[in-house]
């Protein structure tokens, strides 16, 4: 098993270097960024904003394999900056993708616990090591550190690939947010332990 370690704020870079690359291929990223220049200059401002900073700065933030893996969580009480996620998108991606865009966001906040909860906006692993085992790792050794707040955990996934992932660490499906052209993004929900 890999050794996990705590990232601080000056593991900033390549934290969100790793969650870009490991999603570049991802099917909603993609739909939202389709022009690579697009989604390589917009992207890390969207992970900082939607949890990348808030895991690093209340220190809910882990590495493995150097870094080339990364989950960034957001403890009870801690939020995504939803005001800075909203201007990133609507000021890059295409007008005309806005509707569906608002629609699923929309949609997966519906969802989206109201209890206090640990939330996984990034679980990365970089594209040469994906399917070797180190994101399960990694997210077995997060999830003892969040049964122990005694709190359900929550995330969405836009890849439908990584859902048996979740599954086997105990998340369930609660719901799926669609709209127009944009790929569905799942919501899964652990129950606290």
């Amino acid at each position: 098993m890999a050794a996990v370690f705590s990232l601080s704020n000056a593991d900033r870079p390549a934290a969100i270097a790793t969650v870009v690359a490991a999603f570049a291929a991802d099917p909603v990223e993609r739909w939202l960024w389709p022009e690579p220049d697009a989604y390589a200059a917009t992207f890390p401002d969207f992970v900082a904003a939607f949890g990348g900073d808030g895991a690093l700065e209340h220190q809910t933030a882990w590495g493995a394999r150097e870094g080339s893996a990364v989950a960034l969580w957001l403890a009870p009480g801690v939020e995504p900056e939803e005001e800075v996620i909203v201007d990133v998108l609507t000021e890059s991606v295409s007008a005309e993708k806005h509707d569906d865009l608002l629609s699923v966001l929309e949609q997966m906040a519906a969802v989206h616990p109201r209890d206090p909860h640990w939330y996984l906006p990034w679980l990365a692993v970089a594209p040469a090591l994906q399917g070797q085992g180190l994101g399960g790792q990694l997210l077995e050794h997060t999830l003892a550190i969040v049964d122990a707040d005694e709190r359900p955990a929550f995330l969405e996934t836009p890849n439908p690939r990584t859902i048996p992932l979740y599954e086997s660490h105990g998340f369930e499906i609660v719901g799926t947010a669609q709209a127009g052209s944009c790929p569905p993004v799942t919501s899964m929900l652990r129950a606290a332990a």
